[in-house]
């Protein structure tokens, strides 16, 4: 997942490219008991989080996730806080002093957001999404990054997917699409359970839920800002 330059005006769009994330024995953060990131492991928030960052860098979890604190620690970041007042949003860093020291200072930006969409039971539209995006998007430094995790829920009927909503909103906030990533939250099956000319035994019983797949995969999308201050006044 490499950190691209940024595209000049005019020239020709470049397919996104799909890293497939697929789930496999990792070693888990020191502490015990932290939960899933909306159905990651710590340990595979972990390996997104070193990815997209440096040791230092400031890592900032919308919705302040235990997984991600402690993920973020664990890899020697600087963990943040989103904190929203009457001047609007702002970013407070949750460390000591040796660790602010060793950080960003926090004039330069967030490196790395993490958020999770829609949020709670609203329903996710391209005006919420992009108003949400645009509040983020100055606390990003230059070339920081945004990485979105989708609820596994299908859209309603008439609707456009959670993915082509949220990338259409982040492009209108002024980021630019750089990845995107399913992620394979559980193993999956070697045959198709309804395929299975016999009864299907207690393993295919458990993957199904009214003859229906349980969600087996998460969509994550990462968008950017690009590398200079340019698009960004309050970097």
């Amino acid at each position: 997942m490499p950190k691209p330059h940024a595209t000049a005006p005019g020239d020709r769009l470049q397919p996104v490219p799909v890293g497939l994330f697929l789930p496999r024995r990792v070693q888990r953060t020191p502490r015990t008991g932290v939960p899933d990131w909306h159905g990651l492991s710590p340990s595979h928030l972990a390996y997104l989080i070193r990815r997209y960052t440096h040791a230092g860098d400031v890592v900032l979890d919308v919705d302040a996730h235990p997984a991600a604190l402690a993920a973020t620690r664990y890899l020697r970041r600087a963990p943040a806080r989103l904190i929203t007042g009457r001047h609007g949003p702002r970013v407070r860093l949750l460390t000591s002093a040796p660790e602010r020291r060793a950080a960003r200072r926090p004039g330069t930006g967030v490196d790395l957001i993490l958020a999770s969409l829609p949020a709670g039971t609203q329903r996710l539209t391209q005006d919420s999404a992009a108003t949400a995006m645009t509040a983020w998007r100055p606390l990003l430094r230059p070339g920081g990054f945004l990485l979105v995790g989708l609820t596994p829920a299908p859209p309603g009927p008439g609707e456009f997917s959670h993915r082509a909503t949220v990338i259409a909103a982040a492009r209108a906030a002024g980021f630019f699409y750089h990845q995107h990533i399913p992620a394979v939250l559980v193993p999956l099956p070697e045959h198709e359970p309804r395929t299975n000319p016999d009864h299907p035994g207690e393993a295919d019983d458990r993957r199904l839920l009214a003859g229906r797949h349980l969600p087996a995969f998460r969509d994550l999308v990462v968008f950017g800002t690009t590398a200079t201050g340019e698009e960004n006044p309050h970097a």
